[in-house]
């Protein structure tokens, strides 16, 4: 089995992330059990989010399968630009958009229970999805994912970056506990639909609320 140690790539957020709370369920101590422990849970995370074309889907199985809420489903918490906000050239350029045609930005949270498990920055071309998607982007807390499903999308990753890593060591930690930071993984890529045209681009950053379902180990047992 490839080993999923994936290289960091620089890429400066746009979102903004709760703060870092160290939100491992219960402060898992600071020994190279742990550490591996939770190495092994970001691997796990960043092997779901490649293995879905929908970060809502991925989300919404990690939910589950870690029993972080009693409804995994995941909702877009909006959130609401406090400056300008231009359509980045780039994002222009990657979707194959003109500099006149119209492009929209949906900034979100990624909720699922009490948990934020990411931010993320979305530009959409609205002429690229049906009126009743664009009402529903405009009207409701939907996940992208879910409203665009119709669309039979795939996703072309275009950059995918380990922000973080519990091993070996990190100056994020205190008093002999591991405490992430609150960004830890990072994912940049244009959404295609089943022509292949490209109508989204989005970028995900994924906090260390992803972690919190993590009990801390026996302290027999890990001694």
């Amino acid at each position: 089995m490839k080993r999923f140690l994936l290289a960091a790539v620089g890429l400066s957020g746009v979102g903004i992330l709760p703060a870092s709370g160290g939100c491992l369920a219960a402060g898992l101590p600071d020994t190279a059990l742990d550490r591996a422990r939770v190495l092994l849970a970001v691997q796990e995370l960043e092997i779901t989010l490649l293995t879905h074309p929908s970060a809502t889907v991925a989300l919404e199985d990690w939910c589950a399968s870690h029993h972080m809420a009693d409804r995994p489903v995941v909702v877009a918490r909006k959130m609401i630009p406090t400056g300008p906000d231009p359509v980045p050239a780039r994002v222009r350029a990657d979707l194959g958009a003109s500099a006149t045609q119209p492009i929209r930005h949906r900034q979100v949270q990624l909720v699922c229970g009490t948990h934020v498990l990411s931010v993320a920055d979305n530009w959409y071309v609205p002429d690229r999805l049906t009126a009743d998607m664009n009402a529903t982007l405009d009207g409701t807390d939907a996940a992208f994912g879910h409203v665009v499903a119709g669309l039979h999308f795939s996703r072309d990753r275009l950059e995918f970056t380990r922000l973080w890593s519990p091993w070996p060591g990190s100056p994020h930690d205190t008093a002999g506990v591991i405490t992430p930071p609150a960004q830890i993984v990072r994912q940049r890529a244009v959404l295609r639909d089943a022509r292949g045209q490209p109508f989204s681009e989005v970028v995900e950053t994924y906090t260390d609320q992803t972690l919190s379902f993590m009990p801390a180990m026996d302290a027999d047992y890990a001694h």
